[in-house]
């Protein structure tokens, strides 16, 4: 198994969620994983695939505060969840193929590997990042948190401060015949200053170590590029946003 390391990308909303799609649907082989870590090209917020826009509109309001009037991206994600403040986050993409024991575990199982690994890197940057658990009171307990910032509630298995409870990284999932997608943010408020480029290594290695793989970077996707910019038109057109 290979773990592909694609270069960062900076893009809008829509070809940021199109791009990862295309993780999981242009796969070179059934023994290759792909990660991608990426930009975004202004501020932007994106919402699960089953949300209904007009309560989304309402929530980002509300969480946009006294930057409601910024001109900010609105996306819906091919995978599920809810909305995403990505003005201040560490946005990630992991792409699983079907066959792989990650790939096809139960989405619990998978999301809870990803984060135990995730919260296992931070710590070892000195971050106090566990994985909320119902069974322990101190990172089950509501806590509050600063307004603005789209990780008001932990779910189990999200990342969460040990102390506070606050959530410091959730993900979304999406399951198909080729494999798993699994997006992922990292709200970087939440933690003491990180050397990111460092973390992305380290993470990276994590990751492989996880998947048995042989993390590898790569030059470029692999994707064909008027399929990707076919596929952006697409996410960003008001029928992909406004359909629900």
């Amino acid at each position: 198994m290979l773990l592909d390391l694609l270069p960062t990308r900076t893009a809008g909303a829509a070809e940021n969620m199109a791009a990862d799609f295309l993780l999981l649907q242009r796969y070179v082989d059934a023994d290759r994983a792909r990660f991608r870590h990426y930009d975004w090209r202004r501020p932007a917020f994106t919402f699960g695939f089953s949300q209904k826009i007009a309560t989304v509109r309402t929530q980002i309001a509300v969480l946009a505060g006294s930057g409601e009037h910024e001109p900010f991206d609105l996306c819906r994600r091919p995978t599920g969840g809810g909305i995403v403040d990505h003005r201040e986050d560490w946005t990630y993409a992991l792409a699983i193929p079907r066959g792989h024991p990650l790939g096809d575990a139960r989405a619990g199982d998978s999301y809870r590997a990803v984060h135990a690994c995730l919260a296992a890197v931070l710590g070892t940057f000195g971050q106090s990042a566990v994985l909320k658990s119902c069974d322990d009171p101190a990172t089950c307990a509501d806590k509050p948190v600063p307004p603005g910032v789209c990780f008001t509630r932990a779910e189990p298995n999200d990342v969460v401060h040990v102390d506070s409870g606050v959530k410091i990284a959730g993900a979304a999932q999406k399951r198909s015949k080729r494999g798993l997608l699994f997006q992922g943010s990292i709200w970087k408020p939440a933690l003491d200053p990180i050397d990111w480029p460092a973390f992305h290594d380290a993470f990276t290695a994590a990751l492989a170590g996880l998947l048995e793989a042989r993390a590898t970077p790569v030059g470029s996707s692999g994707c064909d590029e008027d399929e990707l910019m076919a596929l952006t038109d697409q996410y960003a057109s008001t029928e992909w946003i406004e359909v629900r």
